[in-house]
């Protein structure tokens, strides 16, 4: 398992470092905008007697994408986390300084923030959705749901993209963007399946509705650094237990 590292206050002033942090405002302002915003649609779509189902597998289909290709594009500038989850995970994993990791999370958090009072005053103040439990859903339900949805999305990060040894070179930013579309849909009836506190957190400060945020912070918070234990201490395997070829 890697240390965690703690970086040095010189990071601050790194023009490497400034870019990277100005590269996850950037792509999570854009990934928040995509994503609420075909929230707001498929809202508006139920609201009009529309398919609840068809406006869920839109919304998913929309977080699926943006996820791909965002993570795609930025990947070079900052590692596209454009998640605070992600962010903590890969610090917890040793690929990330805690300094680089604090100042990716306020980024995060102001580029959500931005994209949700824009999105509210280009719909003319139209109610921003927020992620919230299901009918029937309790609290802790919903810590474990959120768990669940967010190690997966680290587990499919560090087998499809972070592994070297992963059969999937290239293609891991559009894994996971399906993987963010699939629990999308899976936790519709659930949570919603934030697996991210970004996301949730700037339609909840746009709408000024906080009621259970709490859990789409702890659980993500919690579920992403466990897939990462998991994947290291499980499925990381060191070169010097790796199998060696036979000779035919």
């Amino acid at each position: 398992m890697p240390k965690i590292a703690l970086g040095h206050r010189r990071e601050a002033s790194d023009p490497g470092c400034l870019r990277a942090v100005l590269g996850e405002l950037v792509l999570t302002f854009l990934f928040v905008f995509v994503g609420v915003g075909s929230a707001i649609v498929g809202g508006q779509a139920v609201a009009a007697g529309g398919d609840t189902s068809a406006a869920l597998i839109a919304v998913a289909l929309g977080h699926a994408l943006v996820v791909a290709v965002f993570a795609t594009a930025g990947f070079h500038i900052s590692g596209a986390h454009m998640n605070p989850a992600v962010t903590l995970s890969l610090a917890v994993g040793g690929h990330i300084t805690l300094i680089r990791a604090g100042f990716f999370v306020l980024a995060q958090m102001l580029g959500s923030s931005l994209a949700c009072i824009l999105l509210r005053a280009l719909t003319g103040g139209l109610v921003t959705p927020v992620h919230a439990l299901a009918a029937g859903v309790g609290p802790i339900q919903g810590v474990v749901a959120e768990v669940v949805f967010t190690f997966t999305l680290l587990f499919t990060i560090y087998a499809a993209i972070l592994d070297p040894k992963s059969s999937a070179p290239g293609f891991g930013p559009l894994l996971t963007g399906l993987l963010v579309g699939a629990n999308t849909i899976a936790g519709g009836a659930l949570t919603g399946a934030s697996m991210n506190p970004a996301r949730s957190f700037g339609p909840a400060l746009a709408s000024g509705n906080w009621a259970n945020h709490w859990v789409y912070w702890v659980g993500p918070l919690a579920g992403g650094p466990l897939a990462v234990a998991v994947y290291e201490f499980i499925f990381t395997v060191p070169a010097t237990h790796q199998q060696l070829p036979t000779v035919e």
